[in-house]
């Protein structure tokens, strides 16, 4: 059932949310907000992300934002503020960088890894956190941060770079979620395994098959699955949970 919209709708933040785990985020969350889609490239992706929510009968909007630029994601809220009030924020930003060794990778491999990565996840979350919070005169909302198995697994011969972002994740999520419990803002994270998305055109498909023969379930997971228990975490029905990271690995 769709929420009854106002002048001043719930506002639901999805950043990098044109495609993948993001897109499919945006759509599902569209049932029930005013969905708002930042996205740092791939303008016709979130176009069609846009019309395909509003084509359902919701509601959405797009703002081109490099979340790794404080000054992009300070515009990007201005331009949020414009259109509601945030009751959810979804840090889905994430690149990868190029496929290296430690003793291989490029420091403006890593420095960019972590500029949009971590640091863009902090400022988008501290932008958040200003509206959110009761202590700041808001009402409260949800943060649902998006980890990976690769912060436990550590991915080596890959993407240790990207692997240590998502590490760095997963101790904000926590420790977040401890400043703001008392101020009305829960703060969970999603730990996805391997899932069918665009990541994968990364790997060989000899890879793939041997990483899929390692998951208990026998299958990638689907963006629509990571999608629902992204709402999950942000809804009412998890009302008691902050803190939380939560697995969704297929049983890894």
């Amino acid at each position: 059932m769709n929420m009854q919209l106002t002048s001043e709708p719930d506002l639901f933040v999805v950043t990098g949310g044109s495609r993948g785990i993001g897109a499919a985020i945006a759509c599902l969350a569209a049932r029930h907000y005013h969905v708002v889609i930042l996205y740092r490239s791939g303008a016709a992706e979130a176009q069609h992300v846009v019309e395909r929510i509003q084509a359902g009968g919701g509601r959405a909007n797009a703002i081109q934002t490099d979340v790794g630029d404080e000054a992009a994601v300070l515009n990007a809220y201005k331009q949020i503020d414009e259109l509601g009030s945030i009751q959810v924020l979804v840090n889905n930003a994430a690149i990868t960088g190029s496929v290296s060794r430690v003793d291989t990778v490029s420091y403006a491999t890593v420095s960019d890894v972590f500029r949009v990565n971590v640091i863009g996840a902090f400022v988008a979350a501290r932008e958040a956190v200003k509206r959110m919070s009761t202590a700041h005169g808001g009402k409260g909302g949800a943060i649902v941060n998006i980890s990976s198995g690769a912060a436990q697994l550590g991915s080596a011969n890959n993407w240790v770079h990207y692997a240590a972002t998502k590490g760095a994740m997963d101790t904000m999520t926590i420790g977040l979620a401890k400043e703001v419990a008392s101020e009305g803002i829960r703060v969970n994270a999603v730990r996805p395994g391997l899932v069918a998305t665009d990541i994968q055109n990364k790997r060989s498909a000899e890879q793939l098959a041997r990483m899929v023969m390692t998951i208990p379930m026998g299958r990638m997971g689907e963006a629509e699955e990571i999608a629902e228990t992204v709402l999950w975490l942000a809804s009412p029905a998890a009302s008691y949970v902050t803190g939380a990271i939560l697995d969704a690995r297929g049983g890894l």
